[in-house]
């Protein structure tokens, strides 16, 4: 969402993200499911001045204060801007509720609204936003697949593969009951892929079948969600399938151990049908799928990501 019908006042609103399944795969071309998290945005407002001033709110706000002035620098270096004086000036004011290391795509998040500032400045041609917002992602990734900047930017559901420059839109012909839930810690991005590429340059027979596994779940995943014909329990059933099959490659990458590991535990005591990270995994939110929605007490430590 985009607000600039004055030239002198910018205001954007950018949606984190979840995935169903493709994390890590992604980056070495398997296909990647994800979907906006709605409730969860990053928002940013800009107004004409003299001075260049920023500040921070809403309740996440504060935990991008020194990631923005990272990500702006880096875009004027990108740019060939650094010393453009009329591209620093401006009161910039971030808001969010999007939490930082969740694996929600809080980074892209960041970089698609700052991405979207420079377009708007006409300092950014629109057919290379998606390139650039990627590349200020690498920031926070050390390497961007660039599916969290194309769910930011496109604000739907979509089948993302990298390298066959395949993105196209996804939309289910049913909802399930699933959510996302905080693990209880933070993860870092970019520790959690050096981890998953140490893996499989120490195991690259088994790193190569994890992939294939994960590419599986998508596909598993995408037909259930666009099986209109079978039986409800049927193409639950493998949608559920899906997951474990996704869940179980996080387990082989060690990055769902811990806390996630505990709260994944948690989520199948309490009758989930199936659980996986979301994200980069070693911590962050979790996903987890449902037969019908659970108890009171279980959904307020929830967040619910279908939409009836």
């Amino acid at each position: 969402m985009i607000d600039s019908s004055e030239t002198s006042s910018f205001s954007i609103r950018v949606h984190g993200k979840w995935i169903v399944a493709g994390e890590h795969s992604v980056l070495r071309g398997s296909p990647a499911l994800a979907f906006p998290v709605y409730g969860k945005y990053l928002e940013l407002n800009w107004r004409m001045a003299d001075r260049f001033s920023s500040s921070f709110g809403d309740e996440r706000g504060h935990e991008f204060q020194i990631l923005f002035s990272g990500v702006f620098d880096r875009a004027l270096e990108i740019l060939g801007r650094e010393g453009d004086k009329s591209l620093r000036t401006g009161d910039f004011e971030v808001n969010s509720t999007l939490p930082v290391g969740s694996g929600l795509g809080a980074s892209a998040a960041l970089s698609v609204a700052v991405g979207r500032w420079f377009v708007f400045r006409q300092a950014l041609k629109e057919n290379a936003l998606f390139e650039f917002c990627r590349e200020l992602e690498n920031l926070f990734h050390g390497e961007s697949s660039g599916v969290d900047v194309a769910v930011a930017l496109e604000a739907r559901g979509l089948h993302f593969e990298r390298f066959a420059n395949q993105m196209r839109a996804f939309d289910p012909v049913w909802q399930p009951y699933w959510y996302i839930s905080y693990s209880g810690a933070r993860a870092i991005t970019s520790e959690c892929v050096a981890s998953v590429k140490a893996f499989i340059a120490e195991n690259p027979i088994q790193g190569k079948q994890i992939d294939q596994n994960m590419a599986r779940a998508v596909a598993l995943a995408e037909h259930a969600l666009c099986d209109s014909q079978s039986h409800h329990d049927a193409r639950l059933g493998a949608l559920a399938e899906a997951i474990e099959i996704a869940g179980q490659c996080f387990s082989q990458w060690g990055l769902a151990r811990g806390e996630m590991a505990r709260h994944l535990d948690w989520l199948k005591g309490h009758g989930a049908l199936a659980v996986k990270p979301t994200g980069s995994g070693g911590g962050g939110y979790a996903l987890s799928l449902w037969r019908e929605r659970p108890a009171l007490e279980i959904e307020k430590h929830l967040i619910a990501v279908y939409r009836s």
